[in-house]
């Protein structure tokens, strides 16, 4: 399987609260409604959340706490998949329908995106 890892960041003036109900209540119908077109087999979305923890498990390892407001997760069965979708007509279409509307919520420049295969440690 080959996966898309998304780390996400809001546009500035938009809360997190905010941020994150357009990404779940109007963002995600529109993924699964291409999901076909794009020849998704999963997403998950992974919403930040602010606890008491995180400057100490941040500052024990030197990072910088919550600098991302959520991470998108998307899977395909192989690399032939995700370059078959974005090759066809119907898979441009979607590709631009999400860009467009990701546009609307996401700072693109500040958020990183990359490609990756999962190396399972723990669980099935």
């Amino acid at each position: 399987m080959i996966k898309l890892v998304f780390a996400l960041r809001r546009h500035e003036g938009m809360t997190r609260e905010e941020f994150q109900q357009y990404w779940r209540d109007e963002h995600a119908p529109l993924v699964k409604h291409h999901a076909g077109a794009l020849r998704i087999r999963r997403y998950v979305q992974t919403h930040t959340r602010e606890t008491e923890l995180d400057g100490l498990v941040a500052s024990s390892r030197g990072c910088e706490p919550v600098v991302y407001d959520g991470v998108a997760e998307l899977w395909w069965d192989g690399i032939e998949e995700l370059v078959g979708a974005y090759s066809s007509e119907a898979g441009q279409a979607a590709g631009a329908a999400l860009l467009a509307d990701e546009q609307k919520f996401i700072d693109l420049p500040r958020s990183q995106i990359w490609f990756g295969e999962e190396n399972v440690v723990i669980g099935p």
